[in-house]
């Protein structure tokens, strides 16, 4: 016979076991975010935690201590967006940081990118300076490294993927870093070779480039900001897509981006990449199960996805469902690209403040 003291523990931890489940089941979200100067959303006389917003993420150069003070005010913690490896306006005057093609030519533009040689020491210099002076500047919460990546275009639904850098500087580094040495010839000669003999040794070596300039940005952070995070905007390609492309052309190899890279925020722009909103949630939980989120304490994964009408207007309905994609799986946080296009349709401006809204 059930005691009626045994009926009471047996129903106290029923409750407690439906308590916990139903609080694991509860999404843990950090960042409820905008990218873009808040300015156009402040124009219209919002308040943006009344929007459910609590982080803003704006361009390193559109920062300044007006905007930092009322950002401040409204409890919006502040990262800044910083071009990495975009060298327009730079190679024009700097042609020694000019990347160069299998055809030993100086790269066109991607489009509208333009990107430059990592390996450049003066280019890498003149960045890590800016840097340094961002973060003396202002208080930042962190920094999000963009174009990291070598010259290429992804955000096409053809994207423009040329093969880099054959300079000097890059010929040399590899050389050297690899134990290999290069035949003599021009500058295609050389290309070849190197593709042709060890390509697999050529894309590990520009994967590392790249990683390297992530664990400069981040030892930069540790000396001047320990506590703000380092995070990586990123071509957010799978393994198969384009030819293996996000890591053959573009050199992101994950596994060596993970240690210097606080957070992740894959760029998944569906309409500008010509997919449908219900990709941005099936890529997310890809990206996460790649670098196995739910195991990692020390990696977040907070997307970046499409609100700007281009090369379509995107609806409010279409933008709900990519912003839900955006905190599929394990993500912890999602904004959108950009205030200024959520600013001008009153539409998104509701779907946005729903969403975040009901986060909080």
């Amino acid at each position: 016979m059930i005691t009626s003291q045994f009926k009471t523990i047996f129903l106290f931890s029923i409750i407690i076991l439906f308590a916990s489940c139903n609080q694991e089941a509860v999404k843990q979200v950090e960042i409820r975010g905008i990218y873009g100067n808040p300015k156009p959303l402040w124009d219209k006389g919002y308040n943006l935690t009344e929007l459910g917003v609590n982080a803003v993420f704006v361009h390193s150069g559109s920062i300044n201590q007006e905007m930092m003070h009322r950002a401040r005010n409204e409890g919006l913690k502040v990262y800044a967006e910083f071009a990495a490896l975009n060298g327009k306006n730079y190679v024009e005057s700097h042609p020694e940081a000019w990347a160069i093609n299998e055809k030993g030519e100086k790269v066109e533009a991607a489009s509208w990118f333009m990107g430059v040689c990592p390996t450049e020491p003066g280019f890498r210099q003149y960045r890590f300076d800016q840097l340094r002076k961002l973060l003396n500047t202002f208080d930042l919460d962190g920094v999000w490294m963009d174009y990291v990546h070598w010259h290429a275009q992804f955000e096409e639904p053809e994207p423009i993927l040329p093969e880099t850098c054959f300079c000097d500087h890059c010929l040399t580094s590899f050389s050297t870093d690899a134990e290999i040495p290069i035949p003599e010839g021009s500058t295609a000669v050389k290309a070849n070779w190197i593709l042709g003999n060890h390509d697999d040794q050529w894309r590990d070596w520009r994967c590392q480039v790249i990683a390297d300039w992530a664990v400069a940005f981040k030892n930069i952070l540790n000396e001047i900001k320990p506590e703000a995070m380092l995070g990586l905007y990123h071509c957010p390609w799978d393994d198969r897509e384009f030819g293996g492309a996000r890591r053959r052309i573009l050199g992101l190899d994950y596994e060596l981006l993970k240690e210097p890279i606080d957070v992740f925020s894959p760029m998944v722009y569906h309409g500008r990449m010509g997919r449908e909103p219900e990709w941005v949630g099936e890529n997310v939980a890809w990206f996460c199960e790649k670098l196995s989120i739910e195991n990692d304490v020390h990696t977040k994964v907070w997307p970046i996805v499409q609100a700007y009408d281009d090369p379509y207007e995107i609806s409010g309905e279409e933008f709900e469902i990519v912003l839900e994609g955006g905190l599929n799986s394990e993500s912890t946080g999602v904004m959108m690209f950009t205030t200024n296009a959520i600013a001008e349709k009153p539409e998104k401006i509701e779907v946005m403040k729903k969403m975040y809204m009901n986060l909080k």
